[in-house]
């Protein structure tokens, strides 16, 4: 049973880490501003709002540019969901770490 309390706290300790990472993956999959380009729509940085990229689904004739930029809102959302875990498993990080040394 002490293996077992061992490989939960280095789970608990290494999770934020762990959804730091997964988040970090989908923010780089997310290539909106690329596709912008791509397409000849000047953006002012390499984070597009995603009231441009709604916009931009809406108005677009291209069904494939479309299909990308619901993929890229997609892994917008994806990475935001990694982000609210790595918050909220920090809490959790720190009780185990003090009540467990």
């Amino acid at each position: 049973m002490d293996a077992y309390n061992d490989y939960t706290a280095i789970f608990l300790l290494l999770s934020p880490l762990f959804f730091y990472i997964i988040a970090v993956c989908f923010r780089l999959l997310d290539n909106s501003a690329l596709l912008f380009l791509q397409k000849e729509i000047l953006v002012d940085s390499s984070n597009v709002s995603l009231k441009a990229i709604k916009e931009q689904i809406k108005s677009s004739p291209d069904s494939r540019f479309k299909s990308q930029l619901k993929r890229a809102l997609i892994f917008r959302k994806i990475h935001k969901i990694f982000i609210i875990l790595m918050i909220a498993a920090l809490p959790v990080t720190v009780v185990t770490y003090f009540a467990l040394f």
